[in-house]
């Protein structure tokens, strides 16, 4: 990049200090220091107060992240020298829009971070739903005796030989597809923009959504939430699902009619796994906090606590790349956004 009069580019940060706790220790601000100037290591919150008007005049790279303002023409206006804006977390969505991408600003993203986390507790999730972990775990409890759990063990269960459905071949869907290949579980992947030969270089069989919700003891859903997706789950793919699979959601809850997985759910037929729904909290008086085969978690997949660390060191590294001249890792284009979760 060009240098700034100073030689070194001005930093800023925009983000909810709340929401982003170990994001960017002290220690990754020190190595922003060395590199750039780093004007104030507090995080903007508004774009609208004294203060940001005072930092985005002089502000050349901004690192956002969770929380933070939306960046319009207006924020633009502020912010004449603006050059990169990388974004420590996931999605831009509802972050950014064509202004910038009009001013050729740069924009980067820490989704792949994001996507690590998610992937280990889809493994997790995976491997509890073939051993029946929590039914284990209910009757155990309940009986304070083993009575109910031994006969169950010899029941067709357990993560030998099983079938893992694995529905998008998006960053977290490969990384599942590569945590499950270690282990003996027949793969399907449902994607309709993966081909044979990228499904062989995977190590999964392509096949189609129905195909895959019948034959699939596991089914895992790792698609973009998109108006073309909404409700991709719905009553008649899951009245496909076989006596016993396990249904689970780490991607989005817009991507399933919840009211047909709770129908389904209800019969006792399935089970099901689920970080995310929609709306994000469900009413009090959802089933999903009552069945007993859901096991239901607070959109918790994602980087949380320290796994929070990744999403700020790859904002940092591409921080550095771009101070250094050389091409973002994870760049954003306008043609993206559309296809972005």
């Amino acid at each position: 990049m060009t240098q700034s009069a100073s030689g070194r580019p001005a930093i800023t940060f925009a983000m909810q200090p709340s929401r982003t706790q170990h994001v960017l220790p002290e220690a990754l601000i020190r190595r922003l220091d060395t590199i750039g100037r780093v004007l104030d290591a507090a995080p903007m919150q508004s774009f609208g107060d004294a203060r940001a008007a005072k930092l985005l005049a002089e502000t050349e790279i901004l690192i956002t992240g969770w929380g933070s303002p939306t960046i319009d023409a207006a924020t633009l206006a502020l912010a004449p020298h603006l050059k990169l804006v990388a974004h420590s977390a996931g999605t831009v969505k509802g972050l950014l829009g064509d202004s910038l991408f009009d001013r050729g600003v740069l924009v980067s993203h820490a989704a792949q971070a994001n996507a690590l986390p998610v992937a280990e507790f889809t493994l997790a999730a995976i491997i509890f739903a073939g051993k029946k972990v929590f039914r284990f775990r209910d009757f155990y409890v309940a009986d304070r005796n083993r009575q109910r759990t031994i006969p169950i063990q010899a029941e067709a269960i357990g993560n030998y030989q099983r079938t893992v459905g694995i529905i998008g071949a998006s960053r977290i869907g490969r990384r599942v597809i590569e945590l499950l290949s270690p282990f003996d579980y027949r793969i399907l992947l449902y994607d309709p923009m993966v081909d044979t030969v990228e499904a062989l270089r995977l190590g999964v069989e392509k096949t189609e959504l129905d195909a895959l919700m019948a034959a699939a003891d596991i089914v895992s859903l790792h698609a973009p939430s998109l108006p073309a997706t909404r409700h991709m789950i719905n009553a008649h793919r899951l009245s496909l699902m076989r006596d016993g699979a396990t249904f689970i959601n780490t991607a989005r809850g817009a991507l399933v009619d919840e009211m047909a997985l709770i129908t389904i759910l209800k019969t006792g037929r399935i089970d099901a796994i689920i970080d995310v729904t929609d709306p994000e909290i469900p009413e009090a008086a959802s089933a999903f906090y009552d069945l007993p085969n859901v096991f239901l978690t607070p959109h918790i997949a994602g980087a949380i606590g320290l796994e929070r660390t990744r999403l700020g060191e790859m904002a940092v590294d591409e921080v550095i790349r771009f101070i250094e001249g050389r091409p973002l890792l994870y760049e954003i284009r306008r043609e993206d956004m559309a296809r972005m979760a």
